[in-house]
């Protein structure tokens, strides 16, 4: 019997684990370690942070779940990889540390055939002094990147909504914390649902709305934008996104780092060199990612985190990680497979693994300050990468260590994103969009870097019923109910 361990229940780690547990059967183990006790359908978070979902309508027990799948669950944090073994191990293993309340704080040794580490990111609010979730002293901003998160985020903004009732104007920031900040789409969706629950309120007069981002320009998300067909029509999505934030009233502050948060205030520099304050009443800010610091030890004991980890934290995988000038990337520096490059039964999956480089232009400040998107590695992405690697390791299992491993580049993958813009049977809108591929390949694509027969995107109702019925589809999927496996990533 052979054991695949996957860290992280997140959307690459479940879908890893549920897709091997199902085609290696009884007679092999997959064993999922995560600190979680339940399974978050994050992109809906935001609408849990605006009052309109309520933290059960995002999350389920895993446990149950794991249960029927035929998957040993373990309820802890991963704490450090040895994939040679060590004095008493001839196998890998990787050291956990339990969180759930019958076994907090112990330890145990899970020796393993394979890994796939998928522990996704360590929201790294401390980069940014001030910078929170709100609910600890001396974080002066909220968060949706966690359902508790939006909870807390939801109760704030109905604190500002009673205000502006009585009259009293108030200021609403959100955006990025930090000039390295991914996942630019989750703070659009968000300020845009807070702009329509302001309108249904009665009270958008008295909120002023603006963004505030690390994007060089609006509609960049991290993906240096895109072209696409709107209406028959090629345009661009910072033309897509400048329409949208000035049809509803919203400014904004982009190519921003922002450097320090106080109560009531943020301080930022520019691209330019230059430094700025924006005060608020409700602030919502991003926090950049990092690795979650799992640490990696030779048979001897050595450390070799630096072989295993990137410097960002994140594991290395077969990506071209070879320093060169923006003008020298290509699609083929991405990863295909995801296995670790040194110990060929680790792979990565979803937001662990190391890219070879951001996707948007490198830029820095005139003071040498990185205000630069990283790359969105959320979503669909994940899903389709959890499944690629979950696949390999099953052959890899089944078949032998010779086996073809299966693919899923980021530089030849399409993806779909429908960004809320407003919760409502009849009145939401959401910008449903594709594109293909996610990474750029300028010399298959001259021009745009991206096929703009794939690459497309509408706003409108029918998104916004595309996303809510997208939201009880993937629950119902991860829930491992009937025909889940015919539910695409």
């Amino acid at each position: 019997m052979a054991r695949l361990v996957v860290l992280g229940g997140g959307v690459a780690g479940h879908t890893a684990a549920t897709f091997a547990a199902k085609w290696l059967g009884s007679e092999h183990e997959v064993v999922v370690v995560t600190p979680n006790s339940k399974w978050n359908w994050i992109p809906s978070n935001i609408w849990v942070g605006v009052g309109q979902m309520t933290r059960e309508d995002v999350t389920f027990e895993l446990a149950p779940v794991y249960k029927k799948g035929g998957i040993t669950y373990k309820q802890a944090k991963a704490v450090s990889i040895h994939p040679e073994g060590d004095e008493k191990h001839d196998k890998s293993f990787v050291t956990i540390e339990y969180t759930g309340q019958n076994k907090a704080g112990e330890t145990e040794e899970v020796e393993f055939d394979y890994l796939i580490n998928a522990t996704g990111p360590k929201l790294n609010f401390g980069a940014t002094p001030g910078l929170g979730e709100g609910s600890q002293i001396g974080d002066y901003t909220v968060s949706v990147c966690t359902a508790d998160h939006a909870v807390h985020a939801s109760k704030e903004l109905q604190k500002v909504f009673d205000k502006a009732k009585k009259g009293e104007k108030q200021k609403i920031l959100i955006g990025t914390g930090h000039g390295m900040c991914t996942c630019q789409g989750a703070a659009f969706e968000y300020i845009f649902n807070i702009e329509h629950e302001a309108k249904k309120a009665g009270v958008r007069d008295n909120i002023e709305l603006k963004w505030i981002s690390n994007e060089p320009f609006l509609g960049d998300f991290g993906m240096g934008g895109l072209h696409m067909k709107v209406g028959g029509y090629v345009v661009s999505s910072k033309l897509f996104a400048e329409s949208l934030y000035a049809e509803r009233d919203v400014d904004w502050i982009i190519g921003a780092h922002v450097n320090k948060v106080e109560e009531g205030k943020v301080h930022y520099e520019l691209l330019d060199g230059t430094f700025g304050e924006e005060t608020f009443d409700f602030a919502m800010l991003i926090p950049p990612f990092a690795g979650v610091g799992l640490k990696a030890y030779a048979k001897d004991g050595s450390d070799i985190t630096d072989t295993v980890f990137a410097p960002n934290g994140f594991m290395k995988v077969d990506a071209d990680y070879t320093p060169k000038p923006y003008e020298e990337w290509k699609a083929s520096d991405w990863p295909r497979t995801y296995q670790n490059p040194t110990y060929k039964n680790l792979f990565a999956a979803g937001i662990a693994f190391a890219p070879p480089h951001i996707i948007s232009k490198p830029m820095k400040s005139p003071n040498g300050t990185p205000i630069n998107p990283t790359p969105p590695r959320t979503g669909m992405p994940s899903g389709i990468i959890g499944k690629a690697v979950a696949h390999s390791v099953c052959d890899l299992i089944t078949k032998g260590e010779n086996a073809h491993l299966h693919e899923a580049s980021m530089a030849e993958m399409g993806a779909a994103c429908v960004a809320s813009a407003g919760k409502g049977l009849f009145d939401g809108q959401a910008a449903a969009m594709t594109v293909y591929p996610v990474v750029p390949d300028y010399e298959k694509y001259p021009g745009t870097g991206r096929d703009t027969d794939y690459t497309f995107g509408e706003i409108g109702l029918a998104g916004h019923w595309i996303k809510h019925i997208l939201h009880h589809l993937f629950i119902y999927k991860a829930k491992l109910n009937p025909g889940w496996t015919l539910i695409p990533e």
